[in-house]
């Protein structure tokens, strides 16, 4: 105790010699002012809040932590108290009263910091609190650096209360986290009750985590535990705290949006979004702004306490211990706060940006919900798509880049102050390279910016075409289009790979830049010192100046890159705005309610729509329509007259220009294209609706679904591929009806839903599904089938967009005009028929009416019980599996794939020979400079001269390393790409079936991304850290060779700890990379399926779904960067340990043991080990979840291809097939290996010239025929000849483009109608007319303002189902090939238009054989030779004549057919 006094009464002697505001005794009275305030308002807000009835105490008031530090104030109080006692009885009458009176006043601060932990009685007074513990700390740190630098000594008294005041500091941010993250207003106890996470009991640790739990990231504990000892999967991994959500994060979002528009902020200058966001995360975002400042000022400091410690070094005493002790002690401080300010202000920007990137995700997948039909025109799919892929993710990472950008700027311009502080006027002429340097790095970060946006906007535009080919595969294949497509994608990859080069190079020359800066800017500055002679050029300045300008090296590199970064998140930020803001549909378009006991169901009055904003004529003019409950109406009228528009200004869809539309009760919507979801048959059909059992049977049957079920290995739980790929059309058409059905709802729009199934599916669809099933219900069928339209109740005829006619069959017949031509159309494609005459017409009555008793009973009759309809049956392998992902440690072999791969070996060895001889003579220019020092003789000129030279050497290597990693990378993306590409187009017909788009195109976007951008540099890094980290060691220990001691044990458990972690890492990132996709998929199905998602009133299931896929990515990607920072927090730990050894030690030597240079040297590498550290840790952790992407493209790269395009030396002639004849020879054909037989022997010959019909049951093989005839699956056994060649002895390529084909779904790609028609341009413009002409859309196209050239948007959706198929049909036209295949080419159009095609396909391919897959009777009837299946077997194959005049299945089928048609209607076919 006499020595405390001692020297505290040496302090006082000294301050009562200074003054002014510079002296300590003044700057601790402005100290304890500040306290004695803070201390005031307390206690005042403290009486006033115990007045109060009602107070809250704080939560977290009394844990251990609290009363820990609670007990430190009490014994620095006590200190305090003890001091002001001790100079009361030591000095008797002479003491200092004031003295006494200023360690009383501190003791009584101390004591109040004690109260003030211990009652904390609402949220005001914790923010007081809060407040008061944060500026004593940054004052009295702010005081003691200052001592330190002056006096390189500090007394105990000051050390432990400022260890103190850190701890209160951390009290501090405990209060901030308290109020920020876990104060949720208005929360109810009920709400744990409905969060999902409860359901499971498997929620992240982060909510009951303690305050030293969440500091040290030990809430994680238990998962990296379980990672360890087991391989993780999804069911694994802990849900989100309720506050990480993406529901709770959109509705805040919403909230702010909302608001936002009301405030009328809609200007074109304001940016919605961006205001959103900050409105919501501005509070949390303050905490992450604190830790980021905290760690700034930590990194700047470092350099001065380096200053302290060779000072320290050089003017010290033996018994100076204690102040070499105390720089060690500050050395401690200052990496402790830096260690956990870094860690958790990476974490928490991440954790805001998770949860903007989720309420930007599920704003836009609501906005789509909503999108009007002109919103969708200008937002495709795809675009859609990158909303949610490209530009939320990038807003994800918008607040780390913030706070990194701002934070790195202020860190540079302390370490400005840093400089002159410590050099003085010297520094000066320094500032002049500096600023030069900066504004060189401008034009650089603009032309990477440019290189980056040019890059993006390549990418965007492959990776849309790389979606529509993906889709679109099966039409491509077929037509042997592979070639032109693949050129496409890769000459798109060649604009993207000329951008990407470009910034890999740019890179090389800022790496450079980087690395000249430093060396520059230290050589001026040096001879700044020597010239203006304002510091003595010695260990402390040199050393100083160095690491001060390394820690201004992060600001100067960054920030140019996080200026770009910034730009580009504007640049998305723009993008979603648009979209966000884009029209939506309009509530009042249409008035829809639920059932009354009206009469009336539908009613539209004075109807005017249009889809063109401003139209010249409405789609849609006049409409005045009336149903009323239990009608059926039909409606017809040829291609492009809308009817499908009709239905939509039921839903509300297009938009209205005039009149009023009423819809009362609920609607089921069955589309003209099939939309199916991807997931089972039961998941389809059910719709979210809960499981009747009954009724699910019911509508099964009704809708012929029973057979089709039972058939399937897994029953009704089979799979469905994406967009339904593995079904036929017929499939998905009466899926999407069942599901209709199932709905139970009031009103039915069913648009053409008998086109893609088979004559008597369709009569019985008709019958059992539309008659019975719906038989009370409102039914609109628009149909090109005139045989139905006499069992309806009213027919709407549409020409021109007008309802042309109304009434009944009888009145429209009677009253003539368009019904009567669709009618007489129909009755020309009946006479074929010839059976139908007076001799049979009995006869024939007879057979229909068994036929009617068939189809009525054939679905009650079949014996199938009820559980046999929902059998799962015997295990099998779904169509489309799980995704494949690596498990366990693959050790290296990923990264010797991705060197092997694109052949890089030379240019790695040769980045890494560049790198150790970079770091050979940085090392040499700093340990020069620590020797020259000592060398008495030496100049200044000398000394700064071979420092510069060695260093601006080293800067050259620098950059040949960079340059060589940049082609390492450029040459990997290269072979990867080209290997990727090739594998895909080369893959056969059944990957794409089993296989979702999205995980196709998340290879071919993030994976490869990744690949471009990250992989090589990661190499590189990891390598330059590595061989860094080895240096400093070596360094250090050259210096003191104890520390090798200490640096062995903290490598070895640095590795150990990463080998821990990398455990449960690696599988966090496999398993997100294969939640991304799901996401992605999800999006693009249901803005396809928008329309009918919205008529069933299914959004908001859709909308819960899609919340639940992006919390399960989510939550992967919180764990992912949790991890991350366990382990970094750790690495950082073990090697701050070395650090403070190297201190330690060089305090503990005798005087004299080491020199100041060296000294400087040592702590100077030492200072920046830990970061290094962090780098190695970092980028080797980084490089193991990278090297994932390496795995996931290799899959694909290594797909069983299809046989080769072209067989050299099996070509045939280019006259083949100069006959055209097709022989089938005990053909079978399964479509895996395992599967059961799909054709089971089919032996028959199609005749040269001949036209083959093709007819049977939905799934009897039919189009399993035709993908035999193209190879699009292998025959099992078997040959297939094309006169007399054998189809599978020659090249894909020969066969496919030399026969054609006219698909069952019509496929147009974007682009225009001359890029449609004519794909490899090949045909003149006058032969693209002349086939438009003969496909009756001439006149159509020539109305258009650019004719040929206008455009198709994606799907083609800008053109209806008709026109499309006309356009497919116009393709085969300008080929005219010997074999041409109607895969019911003309279900889509009606039966005018269809006799006519008919009439110009047998007019223009009278010589070539022609097979066509029909549904429609009269479409066969005109074929030479019918075949006819059954369940994969030839049950007839003769002339339609020669099977109609037996009791054949082909007569039956006409009978069936004729059934569908009543006696009035076939008599009304005579009358007229």
């Amino acid at each position: 105790m006499a020595s405390l006094g001692d020297s505290l009464g040496r302090f006082f002697c000294k301050c009562d010699k200074e003054s002014g505001l510079g002296s300590y005794c003044i700057q601790r009275t402005i100290v304890d002012g500040v306290n004695l305030l803070f201390l005031c308002v307390f206690y005042l807000l403290l009486v006033i809040e115990s007045r109060r009835k009602h107070c809250i105490c704080g939560a977290n008031g009394r844990d251990w932590f609290t009363i820990v530090v609670s007990i430190c104030c009490i014994l620095t109080s006590t200190a305090y108290f003890n001091a002001c006692l001790w100079d009361l009885i030591a000095k008797n009458g002479e003491f200092n009263h004031l003295s006494s009176l200023v360690y009383f006043v501190r003791g009584l601060v101390w004591i109040s910091f004690t109260v003030s932990l211990l009652v904390q009685r609402s949220k005001w007074i914790k923010i007081l609190n809060s407040g008061w513990w944060v500026f004593c700390f940054l004052l009295v740190s702010a005081l003691n650096i200052e001592i330190l630098l002056r006096e390189h000594s500090i007394q105990i008294l000051d050390i432990m209360p400022w260890s103190v005041n850190f701890l209160l500091l951390c009290c501090a941010f405990r209060n901030v986290n308290h109020l920020i993250f876990q104060h949720t207003p208005e929360k109810t106890q009920s709400e744990p009750l409905l969060n999902k996470n409860a359901e499971n009991g498997l929620q992240t640790k982060l909510g009951q985590a303690s305050f030293l739990s969440k500091l040290t990231f030990s809430w994680i504990n238990s998962l990296l535990s379980l990672g360890y000892s087991k391989l993780l999967a999804l069911e694994d991994i802990p849900s989100l705290v309720s506050e990480d959500e993406a529901n709770l994060a959109y509705q805040k979002f919403s909230d702010a949006w909302e608001s936002l528009l009301r405030e009328g902020s809609s200007s074109q200058t304001s940016n919605l979004v961006l205001q959103a966001i900050a409105r919501v995360h501005l509070k949390e975002n303050i905490f992450v702004a604190i830790c980021a400042f905290l760690r700034t000022v930590s990194v700047v400091v470092s350099p001065l306490v380096l200053y302290a410690f060779v000072n320290h070094s050089t003017n010290s005493h033996e018994e100076d211990l204690y102040e070499g002790l105390s720089i060690v002690g500050c050395l401690v401080l200052v990496k402790v706060v830096e260690s956990f300010s870094q860690r958790h202000c990476f974490f928490q920007s991440r954790r805001s940006g998770m949860r903007v990137r989720s309420a930007l995700m599920v704003a836009v997948y609501q906005k789509q919900l909503v999108l009007s039909c002109l919103g969708r025109k200008r937002h495709s799919t795809g675009e859609i798509v990158n909303y949610v892929a490209v530009d939320a993710y990038r807003m994800g990472e918008f607040p780390w880049w913030f706070h990194s950008t701002w934070s790195l700027g202020l860190q540079l311009f302390l370490g400005i102050g840093v400089l002159l502080g410590v050099v003085g006027i010297g520094a000066l002429p320094g500032l002049i390279p500096l600023l030069i340097c900066g504004f060189v790095n401008v034009p650089f970060a603009k032309m990477l910016q440019k290189c980056q946006s040019q890059f993006m906007i390549s990418q965007d535009e492959r990776l849309r075409t790389t979606s529509e080919i993906l889709n679109n595969m099966k039409i491509i294949k077929l037509q042997s289009w592979e070639e032109k497509f693949r050129n496409l994608i890769e000459s798109l990859r060649n604009n993207e790979f000329k951008w990407l080069a470009e910034a890999h190079f740019k890179k090389a020359y800022s790496t450079l830049l980087y690395w000249m800066s430093p060396t520059i800017i230290s050589s001026v500055i040096f001879f700044g010192c020597a010239i203006f002679r304002s510091a003595p050029l010695n260990a402390s300045t040199i050393f100083t100046i160095l690491a001060t300008l390394r820690s201004m090296g992060e600001p100067v590199r960054m920030i140019p890159e996080g200026l770009s970064i910034l730009i580009q998140v504007k640049v998305s930020l723009d993008r979603l705005n648009v979209f966000l803001l884009d029209d939506e549909l309009k509530n009042d378009e249409i008035f829809r309610t639920p059932l009354q006991n009206s009469d009336k169901s539908v009613k539209i009055q004075y109807g005017n729509f249009s889809w063109d904003p401003e139209p010249i004529l409405p789609t849609l003019r006049e409409i005045n329509l009336e149903i009323k409950w239990g009608q059926k109406i039909g409606v017809c009228g040829p291609v492009g007259a809308g009817k499908s528009s009709l239905l939509c200004s039921i839903l509300g869809e297009i938009p209205k220009v005039s009149g009023t539309v009423n819809v009362y009760g609920s609607i089921a919507y069955v589309s003209q294209t099939s939309w199916i979801q991807s997931g089972t048959i039961r998941d389809n059909i059910l719709f979210g609706k809960p499981m009747d059992q009954t009724r699910y049977k019911d509508a099964i049957k009704a809708c012929a679904l029973d057979k089709d079920i039972n058939s399937f290995d897994h029953g009704d739980l089979t799979g469905i591929g994406q967009r339904g790929i593995n079904m036929s059309g017929g499939q998905k058409q009466r899926i999407q009806l069942a599901r209709a059905v199932y709905n139970n709802a009031d009103i039915y729009l069913l648009d053409d839903p008998f086109s893609a199934v088979d004559a008597h599916t369709a009569a019985c669809l008709f019958k059992d599904c539309v008659m019975a099933a719906l038989e009370k219900k409102i039914v609109i069928l628009v149909t090109h089938q005139v045989e139905f339209l006499s069992n309806v109740d009213q027919i709407l005829v549409m020409q021109g967009g007008e309802i042309t006619q109304s009434g009944s069959y009888e009145e429209l017949l009677t009253a003539g005009m368009a019904f009567e031509q669709l009618v007489n159309a129909h009755r020309d494609a009946m006479t074929v028929l010839d059976p139908l005459n007076n001799e049979s017409q009995g006869e024939l009555q007879k057979v229909d009416i068994v036929q009617i008793e068939q189809c009525q009973g054939s679905y009650l009759t079949k014996g199938n019980s009820e559980g046999e309809i929902y059998v799962e049956g015997v295990p099998g392998v779904q169509l489309t599996e799980k995704e494949e992902k690596e498990i366990g440690d693959v050790g290296w072999k990923p990264f010797w794939d991705y060197i092997h791969v694109s052949q890089g070996l030379l240019p790695l060895c040769l980045s890494l020979i560049s790198q150790s001889i970079f770091t050979a003579l940085q090392a040499a220019s700093t340990y020069w400079l620590a020797l020259g020092i000592q060398i008495p003789k030496i100049t200044y000129g000398m000394l700064i001269g071979v420092y510069t030279a060695i260093s601006t050497l080293s800067a050259v290597f620098v950059y040949l390393r960079t340059f060589f990693a940049a082609h390492l990378g450029l040459k990997a993306s290269t072979a990867f790409f080209s290997g990727f590409t090739n594998a895909i187009f080369k893959a056969p017909m059944m990957f794409f079936d089993s296989t979702p788009a999205g995980r196709i195109l998340t290879r071919a976007s993030s994976d490869l991304s990744i690949l471009d951008f990250d992989i090589p540099f990661t190499i590189v890094f990891l390598a330059v850290s590595a061989i860094e980290l080895l240096t400093m060691i070596g360094i250090m220990a050259a210096v003191t060779w104890q520390v090798l001691i200490v640096a062995a044990l903290t490598m070895f458990a640095a590795t150990y700890v990463q080998g821990y972690y990398l455990a449960s890492a690696r599988e966090l990132v496999r398993i997100n990379g294969t939640t991304k996709a799901p996401i992605m998929n999800y999006a693009a199905e249901t803005s396809l399926g928008v329309v009918t998602i919205r008529a069933f009133n299914m959004a908001d299931r859709f909308f819960h779904s899609y919340i639940k896929l992006i919390d399960t990515d989510a939550s992967l990607f919180f764990h992912s960067n949790a991890a991350m920072e366990w382990i970094i927090l750790r690495v950082e730990a073990l090697q701050n340990l070395t650090l403070f050894a190297a201190a330690l030690l060089l305090v503990l030597l005798p005087k004299g043991y080491v020199a100041p240079g060296l000294v400087g040297l040592s702590l100077s590498y030492a200072l920046t080990l830990t970061s290094t550290q962090i780098f190695v840790t970092r980028w080797y952790c980084n490089l193991s979840n990278y090297i994932v992407s390496v795995e996931r493209i290799k899959q694909f790269m290594h797909i069983p291809s299809e046989p080769p395009a072209i067989v050299e030396g099996r070509r045939p002639p280019s006259s083949w097939p100069s006959k055209g004849r097709i022989e089938l020879q005990a053909l079978k054909i399964r479509y895996r290996p395992t599967a059961p037989l799909v054709l089971k022997g089919i032996t028959c010959t199609f005749k040269e010239g001949t036209r083959v019909g093709i007819v049977g049951r939905t799934g009897s093989g039919k189009s399993t025929i035709i993908s035999a005839l193209f190879r699009l699956m292998e025959p099992a056994s078997g040959t297939i000849l094309i006169d007399g060649l054998d189809i599978c002895s020659i090249g894909l390529k020969d066969l496919r483009k030399k026969l054609s084909i006219i698909p069952q779904e019509p496929t147009l790609f974007r682009g225009s109608v001359r890029t449609n028609l004519d794909p490899l341009g090949l045909y003149s413009d006058a032969e693209i007319w002349k086939a438009l002409e003969k496909c009756q859309l001439k006149a159509t196209i020539s109305s258009l303002p650019n004719l040929l050239d206008s455009s198709v948007s994606d799907e083609g959706e800008n053109w209806s189902m008709g026109q499309r198929q006309l356009i497919c049909l116009g393709r085969v036209l300008l080929r005219r090939n010997r074999i041409l295949v109607l895969d019911e080419a003309t279900a889509s159009i009606d039966s005018a238009t269809d006799a006519i095609l008919l009439g110009i396909i047998r007019q223009e391919f009278s010589e070539s054989t022609v097979i066509s897959v029909a549904h429609r009777v009269p479409t066969v009837m005109d074929s030479d030779m019918v075949m006819v299946l059954s369940y994969g077997k030839l049950v007839e194959y003769d002339e339609p004549s020669k099977l109609m005049e037996t009791n054949s299945s082909f007569s039956k089928l006409v009978a069936e057919y004729w059934s569908s048609c009543n006696r009035n209607s076939y008599q009304n076919f005579n009358n007229n």
